[in-house]
């Protein structure tokens, strides 16, 4: 590994200088090794950026050194890129934080605030701004960076999803439905996935073993059975809730491990690191391995049903 080392020191006064400099260093992505030394890992790009920066320093009076090493002597080049993840780690953080804030907001809105989004557009446009100026500094990309963006991702979902959604009067209120009766078809979109196939599963095993499920277009489904998992459906996502977690609570449902389950799928649906739940990335993968060899949208939900017997057999047996 090849670093970028720079040694300065700049005059006590005018401070606007010294912050200046701070700023860009940290716009870099450059990490403080001790005192005034800065490091990069070496590309064409970080030693222009150096080489004009000591070129500033200098025009303020002050004194740079760039040196090019082939380590640290005191720190393993593992420990040096651990700063750099940690650096990045700290701003990827403040966007998770940001864009929780505002899935906090979108499930406060009703669709009778349609005009309320516009702030909360630009607000997650200037994080995808800062997530993209981020990434292009993540030069050893620290692992939560991944999870800050498929965060950034729910939240910009959600906004469409919102601004989606019917404008109804004031006061008018969504009407809960009454829970569906035995033997009812159950209707949700093709070529199932996390969701649709654990609330299938829920529906079979624990909520009406007569049920049975089609398939269909947003536009059909209400008029093939009782639509779920389909945006606007009674039966669906609402709040910070997957459509799981909708059946879990509209049906009263009390089970320990099935509440279990509903964190697992949220977490490997929303992505929005609500749960810590290790295994919901387990389950993502095996269901899209699922999708992938399975073409026929009936069978693929039986042996997606079959997974989740399984897992809860398993959480069973840790009980």
């Amino acid at each position: 590994m090849r670093w970028l080392t720079l040694l300065m020191s700049l005059p006590p006064t005018p401070t606007r200088h010294r912050v200046g400099v701070w700023r860009k260093l940290k716009r870099m992505g450059a990490v403080n090794l001790r005192g005034s030394a800065w490091i990069l890992p070496e590309n064409p790009e970080t030693t222009e950026q150096f080489h004009w920066l000591v070129q500033e320093v200098q025009s303020f009076g002050g004194e740079a050194t760039l040196l090019r090493v082939d380590g640290v002597e005191t720190m393993s080049d593992e420990q040096i890129t651990t700063l750099f993840n940690d650096a990045r780690a700290a701003e990827y953080q403040a966007v998770k934080r940001e864009c929780r804030e505002a899935l906090a907001r979108l499930d406060r809105f009703g669709s009778t605030r349609r005009a309320s989004m516009d702030p909360l557009r630009a607000k997650l446009e200037g994080l995808r701004r800062e997530l993209d100026r981020i990434q292009a500094i993540d030069y050893f990309r620290a692992p939560i960076g991944d999870r800050a963006r498929a965060l950034w991702e729910t939240a910009a979902k959600r906004l469409r999803n919102v601004e989606a959604r019917p404008s109804v009067a004031p006061g008018a209120g969504r009407r809960r439905t009454a829970l569906p009766p035995p033997g009812s078809t159950w209707v949700t979109r093709p070529r199932p996935h996390v969701d649709r196939i654990a609330s299938a599963w829920l529906i079979k095993r624990f909520l009406d073993p007569k049920a049975t499920f089609a398939f269909a277009d947003r536009a059909d489904a209400a008029k093939k059975g009782i639509p779920f998992d389909v945006l606007g459906a009674d039966f669906g996502h609402h709040g910070e809730d997957c459509t799981f977690e909708t059946l879990v609570k509209r049906f009263g449902v009390k089970d320990r491990r099935l509440k279990a389950i509903a964190e697992i799928i949220h977490e490997a649906d929303l992505h929005d690191g609500k749960f810590s739940r290790s295994e919901a990335h387990g389950i993502d993968l095996a269901l899209s391995g699922l999708v992938a060899a399975i073409p026929e949208d009936h069978e693929l939900l039986e042996r997606g049903m079959t997974l989740f017997d399984g897992l809860y057999t398993t959480l069973k047996q840790k009980t």
